[in-house]
């Protein structure tokens, strides 16, 4: 997801400027304390992207600013988190509000939430797992599993081990890669523009078979009439 053009110091292949820049300048003065801090952001912040932070972090341990495990550490911690400020914001609105907020809702049935529900409750485990590695999805799906109540110890410990193997493949990308670190975020960007329009896909065709589908039957019960 690339919000901002990315200035970098043309010696060090650090930026200066935009995302990128507050993230290497907090790295730099917080150390890891400040990547878990930044990525705790990102998960309550979508826009904020994992995919310069991330890599941007590793580039810091390769440089020795500060220590590859401490990256992955930090960072881990600091999705878990903020997944869990997520999470506890899910398990405050609770069901009861949920369905009230959904029965308000246009072009929405109470049924369909109900569906969503026992979804959840048949594959939340693996959601929230494998949620973790898809951008976006990865901080909105704490909320249903806080609304849902899933057992803190199993959201978190899924949380950890997800967002471990997420952090690790973007750091250490970033590690490997030096200088040329922002060719993660071109790549993992392309993944996340791919999932964000098929989500807005599904959106629509979702919108327009709810509006078509009464308009359908009461054509067919028009035509019954005749």
């Amino acid at each position: 997801m690339h919000l901002v053009p990315l200035a970098a110091a043309p010696d060090s292949g650090e930026p200066t400027s935009g995302i990128a820049g507050w993230a290497a300048r907090l790295v730099e003065t917080a150390g890891g304390p400040g990547a878990g801090l930044a990525i705790a952001l990102e998960n309550l912040f979508p826009p904020l992207p994992s995919e310069i932070i991330l890599p941007l972090t590793g580039f810091a341990a390769g440089r020795g600013a500060i220590g590859l495990a401490s990256a992955l550490f930090w960072t881990t911690l600091g999705s878990v988190v903020g997944a869990a400020a997520l999470y506890g914001i899910g398990r405050a609105i609770g069901r009861d509000r949920m369905y009230a907020l959904w029965a308000r809702l246009p072009l929405v049935k109470v049924s369909d939430l109900e569906k969503t529900e026992a979804w959840f409750r048949r594959h939340g485990t693996k959601a929230v797992l494998f949620g973790r590695m898809v951008p976006v999805f990865r901080s909105l799906i704490s909320v249903p599993a806080g609304v849902e109540r899933m057992r803190l110890p199993v959201f978190l410990s899924l949380t950890a081990v997800g967002s471990l193997a997420w952090n690790t493949v973007l750091v250490l990308a970033g590690y490997w890669l030096g200088d040329r670190w922002e060719l993660v975020e071109r790549y993992v960007g392309v993944l996340s523009k791919v999932v964000l329009g098929a989500a807005l896909v599904a959106v629509i065709a979702y919108v327009v078979v709810r509006v078509r589908g009464p308009r359908q039957k009461g054509r067919h019960r028009a035509g019954q009439g005749r």
